[in-house]
């Protein structure tokens, strides 16, 4: 087994190098910072507005959709709020260093716009599927605001999404959580078994199970968490001020970076974010086209609060461990910690004995991710092959859940699932570019109350 994820790493390594050189980068900050300018910077002054929109009641009005515009929001943040919050962000520290952190605050806040504008565009290009559900993404919005001669666009999203999810969504998520629950004396095959059962027992209740599951474990955990985080932070209140100052100071200087280069930080800092809070993704929009909503801006407000959430909110919080419990410069055979056990080391550290909590929280927040992606990657599916292919696609995410727990190694899984990243980004990053006069045009016409 060895041999066959080294094989993986071998042939990963150059397309990863590839997809994620800085002409992506380039391309995701220039549409999120093109988005936040043509709209006026509408995301950021109305995220109080959003949060509004998000507690409201449906509209009586809203005959279209299957789940309420709170429920599409958990379900988003279910897929994003994982082990990219926790594994993510020490990983983020550990290879690119505490100004990497800097980088994902930076991308995060651009990627606002461009979880709003996902989400505007996904509930106006939406369509109706032969069961009467209400389906789309960027697929959809690629095939019916650009035009058939785009299809291939969508197409091409739509291919890349469904094998994303197996990597961003399914094997980073089952390998983490199995490397975190061995290390407290549970076998992975047993993690795997029963992961690959409790994932299947809700995914095959499609969308409305899967967003009830979600609106009922993603806030309750969400909560617990960030204040298991502040109280570690309040018992290592001083050492907040030179938290902070050493982010800051690293963005800049990359010192404390593996290899020591800038470039390194900031695409650290970038890679990381997005695999974080998805934003410019495409994955988000396909949850939200499922929202019972009269109007694509309305739900475009509420969508923009999961990269604030995500990222800006919750990411932070497990940084700020790491950093300011000066986890991340400790060595344990001489190597320096990376990845969960990081962030359960931050945590022991801050609160001896604290470290379950991350145990916990990385359990929880996988699973609901495994079930917002499996979501995704049905409707990646059902797109280019029909609903003929939803049940053998579920059957298979319950056996890669499997798989990964028991098989993976931290460097094929998260290189295969940045790569695959990468490309999924890029067809949805383009169709944004093109349609955002269209969002713009919706932004204007909106009546705010407020």
């Amino acid at each position: 087994m060895e041999s066959f994820n080294t094989a993986i790493q071998d042939i990963n390594s150059p397309i990863n190098s590839l997809v994620w050189g800085w002409p992506t980068v380039i391309l995701i900050a220039v549409t999120g910072i093109a988005l936040m300018v043509g709209l006026r910077f509408m995301p950021l002054t109305r995220l109080v507005y959003g949060v509004r929109m998000m507690l409201a009641p449906v509209d009586a009005d809203a005959k279209e959709g299957e789940i309420t515009p709170f429920q599409a929001l958990m379900t988003s943040l279910s897929a994003t709020i994982g082990t990219g919050n926790i594994a993510g962000v020490a990983g983020a520290i550990a290879v690119g260093g505490p100004g990497a952190v800097f980088w994902m605050w930076v991308i995060a806040v651009f990627g606002i716009a461009t979880k709003y504008a996902e989400a505007v565009l996904a509930v106006r290009y939406r369509e109706t599927d032969a069961a009467g559900d209400h389906v789309g993404g960027p697929m959809y919005y690629i095939r019916n605001g650009l035009g058939s001669r785009w299809a291939w666009l969508g197409g091409l999203f739509a291919l890349f999404g469904m094998l994303a999810g197996f990597g961003i969504g399914n094997g980073v998520q089952a390998f983490e959580v199995s490397s975190a629950l061995e290390a407290a004396g549970v076998p992975r095959l047993v993690t795997g078994v029963v992961l690959g059962v409790l994932v299947f027992a809700v995914v095959v209740g499609g969308i409305r199970r899967i967003a009830k599951a979600a609106s009922a474990i993603v806030p309750l955990m969400s909560i617990l968490y960030v204040a298991a985080c502040l109280v570690i932070l309040l018992i290592n209140i001083t050492a907040l001020p030179g938290a902070f100052g050493t982010i800051f100071s690293n963005a800049f200087s990359g010192e404390a970076a593996a290899g020591g280069a800038l470039g390194q930080v900031i695409l650290m800092g970038f890679k990381r974010g997005i695999f974080s809070n998805e934003a410019g993704l495409g994955s988000a929009p396909i949850a939200h086209a499922a929202a019972r909503t009269t109007d694509p801006v309305r739900q475009g407000t509420v969508a923009m609060l999961g990269t604030f959430i995500d990222t800006i909110i919750i990411c932070t919080m497990t940084a700020l461990v790491i950093i300011s419990t000066g986890a991340y410069t400790q060595l344990v055979d001489g190597e320096r910690l990376s990845g969960a056990n990081l962030s359960i080391a931050a945590f022991n550290s801050g609160l001896p004995g604290s470290g379950w909590v991350v145990t916990v929280g990385l359990v929880i927040f996988a699973f609901t991710t495994v079930l917002g992606w499996s979501f995704y990657g049905e409707r990646c599916t059902s797109y280019l092959f029909g609903d003929k292919a939803v049940m053998p696609f579920r059957l298979l995410w319950v056996a890669m859940v499997v798989f990964a727990s028991i098989a993976g190694t931290s460097g094929a899984i998260w290189g295969v699932a940045d790569t695959l990243n990468g490309l999924m980004a890029l067809p949805n990053l383009i169709a944004l570019l093109l349609l955002s006069g269209t969002v713009f045009r919706l932004t204007r016409e909106y009546r705010f109350d407020g």
